[in-house]
């Protein structure tokens, strides 16, 4: 499922996608929070969080709901998706968060579900992320990209989310071979520069993506991803596990799996070899 957006969000938190109505199934809220230099945003909602740091810098400070007096500071900045991994500050339900922008404003990703397990909060700073390269030595490197797992079950076995980055390099593809898994996931796309756009094919459907759009995948549905020649495509990927059944290794689809083989290659004309 395909969600369009204009080229600006709203100031404040807007939402995208949302647990009660037409998109219950995927379990989990999902917006954009824009603030400019000097203004608050505040949070101690009922709910596992994760707030990601798109641009800018801000001021985070956050209290555990059952140590009142303990309240942890950070200053967070980063100036490219593509250069820079993440900055994420995970929450458990009730944990009061506070995010103040700095000069030049800031904008962050929020994602909550539901998950009544404590756990202590994670500020996950840029080096604590999981950056590695994926496709490389196959199919002429036309499956090489960047990805980053800030958290999964590995790191925080108590959280009901999984939390990641991709970065694509323009014309190349990315979720390759296609997979699937039965966990509900969003992805959340940026390109660079702004005008970009990409390919999706979310099962049997087939979207062109832009800058600021989502994707909803559901149960069984293949996700690859490409990148149009001469533009990066960077989108957040965010899973949330399913009771009695986690996020841990997703089903590649049969017929494309022999594509990871080492030295696995596709056809190209002798002339260009």
């Amino acid at each position: 499922m395909l969600i369009q957006h204009p080229k600006h969000f709203f100031p404040g938190y807007e939402a995208i996608v949302e647990r009660k109505g037409p998109n219950n199934d995927v379990l989990m809220d999902f917006g954009v929070l824009t603030l400019a230099a000097g203004e608050a945003w505040e949070s101690g909602s009922a709910d596992e969080k994760a707030i990601l740091l798109v641009s800018g810098t801000a001021e985070l400070s956050w209290q555990p709901a059952k140590s009142p007096g303990a309240v942890q500071q950070a200053r967070v900045s980063r100036q490219s998706l593509l250069d820079q991994s993440p900055t994420v500050l995970h929450l458990p339900d009730g944990d009061q968060v506070r995010v103040v922008a700095q000069e030049g404003g800031a904008e962050f990703l929020v994602t909550r579900t539901d998950n009544p397990r404590r756990f202590a909060a994670r500020f996950y700073r840029p080096e604590d992320c999981r950056s590695e390269a994926r496709g490389k030595g196959t199919m002429q490197e036309t499956s090489t990209r960047i990805v980053r797992t800030v958290f999964d079950d590995a790191n925080a076995p108590e959280a009901n989310l999984v939390i990641g980055e991709v970065v694509t390099a323009p014309g190349k593809w990315s979720s390759y071979p296609p997979h699937h898994h039965p966990q509900p996931e969003i992805y959340h796309y940026r390109f660079l520069p702004k005008q970009g756009f990409g390919l999706t094919a979310i099962g049997d459907e087939t979207h062109c993506v832009r800058d600021n759009d989502t994707v909803i995948i559901r149960d069984t549905q293949d996700h690859p991803q490409a990148s149009a020649p001469g533009y990066a495509m960077w989108y957040v990927w965010i899973i949330r596990h399913l009771d009695g059944n986690r996020y841990g290794i997703p089903t590649f689809t049969p017929e494309h799996t022999w594509v990871t083989e080492p030295g696995a290659e596709f056809w190209a004309p002798t002339s260009t070899r």
